[in-house]
């Protein structure tokens, strides 16, 4: 199924009608139609929609989405997977960081699931380890991160509130959604 039909399909639902449960199942349905190859997978949806269901959903369905072990992991993924698209080499040329990424109630080492990031050379590559001490530690819930990363969310606000922590060097954590494109929900 072509990106434009499942991205049709997601803008159509109305998400204000669906309880967080129905919302995980809609997106559990999806899964499940891809890892069948039923040609519907969540990797179909274009970024800018994702932007909008994400913008769309309330916290509860965020958070239940966060709560759903496999789910979550799969949300997180395309996060990732989609970064070095919507990278911004020009922005970054003198850049080099190494970001861990860290995500509260997850299931690896101590509770927390864990990505890193790293922006040298004007490239940026991300994903579960990449072996490379960072120079900064970003510790955020899920739910949260997810609403960051598409845009829905300010990360100063989240910062000023405690709901993102930073261990580290403050300065790439700071200036880190610079060097991105991210999509703004429509």
């Amino acid at each position: 199924m072509s990106s434009e039909v499942i991205d049709a399909l997601a803008r159509r639902l109305d998400l204000a009608k669906l309880s967080a449960d129905q919302f995980v199942r809609v997106l559990e349905t999806l899964h499940m139609l891809g890892t069948a190859e039923a040609g519907v997978e969540l990797r179909g949806l274009s970024t800018e929609t994702l932007v909008y269901v994400v913008a769309k959903a309330s916290k509860e369905q965020l958070r239940a989405l966060a709560a759903h072990p496999e789910l979550r992991r799969v949300f997180l993924e395309e996060i990732f997977r989609r970064m070095s698209d919507h990278f911004l080499p020009e922005k970054a040329r003198y850049a080099t960081c190494v970001v861990n990424w860290r995500f509260t109630g997850g299931d690896g080492d101590d509770g927390f699931d864990r990505f890193q990031t790293v922006i040298e050379g004007g490239l940026c590559v991300s994903g579960v380890d990449l072996g490379r001490d960072p120079d900064t530690t970003i510790t955020v819930a899920a739910e949260d991160f997810f609403r960051i990363a598409t845009g829905n969310a300010a990360v100063a606000t989240m910062f000023v509130t405690g709901k993102v922590k930073v261990k580290g060097e403050y300065a790439p954590a700071v200036r880190l959604s610079s060097y991105f494109d991210i999509p703004k929900p429509a």
